[in-house]
């Protein structure tokens, strides 16, 4: 716009140069009135379009300034986005891990609630076969000769007598317990016998408790005469 104003000022010049050689002085100065209204016009819309230009400028930087702002702010979104998924899988993970944790303590109190009813019925069982002994104590002391001793661990010790006619009083025994699966199972044996394994896994499948008691003190009465 300048340049435009500049060129059109030196037109002027060269107009009224040419202007002042045929036209007379009156003449001259009402052109050079009307030249100078239009040069305050020029002028004053000039610095209208340069206000404007100026103002255009401040809207371009707010403008721009405004584009920088929002460019800040969705960068912040998306970077918030992007954490905030990241807390959501870390808090999913977390989430499944308790799940996982939650299901597994459940499995192991049912296997814990289920071995302990095994055991449970294993030691009634146990306990039940140690009573049924017990109460047998008469029968064998009379019949056999035995005298039964409740020893350490719940173990039974069996103690034979008048086997050996020459010393009736010599004792003769076993040590019976039950062990976890519930099964008889002789822990020693005084002398030793050569088949004390037979009669305890005969015993084991008929769950004659007398034969096998029987069968023992036939077998001690039998090593006292080779």
């Amino acid at each position: 716009a300048e340049d435009e104003i500049i060129l059109f000022e030196r037109e002027m010049k060269e107009f009224w140069t040419k202007l002042k050689g045929i036209y007379g002085t009156e003449q001259i100065n009402q052109t050079l009135a009307l030249r100078d209204s239009c040069k305050e016009s020029i002028q004053a819309l000039s610095e209208k379009w340069s206000k404007k230009l100026k103002e255009g400028d401040l809207m371009i930087d707010k403008i721009q300034e405004y584009n920088n702002e929002l460019l800040q702010q969705n960068q912040c979104i998306s970077e918030n986005q992007g954490h905030l998924a990241e807390i959501k899988a870390n808090l999913n993970q977390e989430e499944q891990e308790q799940k996982d944790l939650s299901e597994s303590i459940k499995q192991l109190k049912e296997e814990l609630l289920k071995k302990k009813e095994i055991i449970s019925s294993k030691n009634k069982a146990a306990k039940e076969k140690v009573e049924r002994l017990c109460k047998s104590k008469e029968l064998f002391e009379e019949r056999l000769g035995l005298e039964i001793r409740k020893i350490h661990n719940e173990q039974l010790q069996f103690i034979f007598r008048h086997i050996d006619h020459k010393n009736p009083d010599k004792p003769y025994m076993f040590t019976l317990s039950i062990n976890e699966q519930g099964d008889y199972e002789v822990t020693s044996c005084t002398p030793p016998l050569d088949c004390i394994a037979e009669f305890q896994l005969k015993v084991r499948e008929t769950n004659n408790f007398s034969a096998f008691v029987a069968n023992i003190r036939k077998a001690f009465t039998a090593l006292c005469y080779k």
